[in-house]
């Protein structure tokens, strides 16, 4: 099985939006998420990832159904990182935030 067109732009626009320093405009505004602070705390990228595809949902014909969506909570999550001041709203479940592994499959050659 593999993930339709539509998860894969998706997935490509998140990554593009991310690496630019746009992403979830105008929240993240001000914030340069993407800049040394990327070399060294990365843990935030990897959770911000996370958090945008355990959101993710998609119809039995593979169309995203809800990007936007989680294209903000990630957003949030950034935002609520560098910024003390702001809490995202609603708080973040724990199935937001979890990190899935990789499974041991996917290594083989």
């Amino acid at each position: 099985m593999k993930l339709s067109q539509y998860v894969c732009g998706a997935v490509r626009q998140f990554s593009m939006w991310f690496a630019k320093g746009t992403l979830g405009y105008p929240l993240l505004e001000g914030i340069d998420y993407t800049g040394e602070v990327l070399k060294e705390e990365s843990s935030f990228a990897e959770q911000a990832f996370a958090i945008f595809m355990n959101n993710l949902e998609i119809d039995a014909e593979g169309n995203v159904l809800n990007y936007k969506y989680c294209e903000n909570r990630a957003a949030q999550y950034i935002r609520e990182y560098f910024d003390n001041n702001y809490k995202a709203d609603p708080p973040f479940a724990d199935w937001e935030v979890e990190l899935h592994p990789v499974s041991k499959e996917s290594y083989s050659t």
